[in-house]
């Protein structure tokens, strides 16, 4: 079964909600793209030690509790607010990157070379015709407004 989010919340909501309380605070001036990064990663360790010592866990966590499951969205918010507070600071256009860097994806892994594979891309070959000449799955449209790092 294929999962969804349930709401449309979009980034720039995601940022401009995180940017009022930030200012309603008055944590701008701590809010530096070193100190953003920094507490960026130690939000992901605490996210890693949710999962640290469960073995391989499956998709949709089964045997998990409801306040396992709680403890994981609170952390893995945490690590979403502070990306997009990070890239706000850094002006990147977080959506505009995503599209670039799928784009980037798609050529790096073309369909007929990684299917199946987890190669990183400087491994996979690229030699190799897709059957009946086929080509990959067109790439994503970006416009043409720089987003990336």
């Amino acid at each position: 079964q294929n999962f969804t989010f349930s709401s449309a919340l979009s980034l720039e909501e995601i940022r401009s909600l995180q940017a009022k309380f930030a200012e309603e605070r008055q944590w701008r001036k701590f809010h530096t793209p070193r100190n953003l990064l920094l507490a960026l990663v130690g939000e992901v360790g605490e996210l890693s030690e949710i999962f640290q010592w469960r073995g391989e866990v499956g998709e949709g966590l089964p045997g998990w509790s409801l306040q396992d499951r709680e403890h994981l969205g609170q952390e893995l918010s945490d690590v979403l607010i502070y990306l997009v507070r990070l890239a706000e600071q850094c002006h990147v256009d977080l959506p505009e990157a995503v599209l670039r860097k799928l784009s980037l994806n798609a050529k790096k892994y073309p369909v007929h070379s990684s299917l199946g594979s987890s190669k990183k891309y400087n491994v996979l070959s690229y030699s190799d015709q897709p059957p009946g000449g086929a080509t990959s799955t067109p790439l994503l449209p970006v416009s043409d407004g720089c987003g990336c790092i």
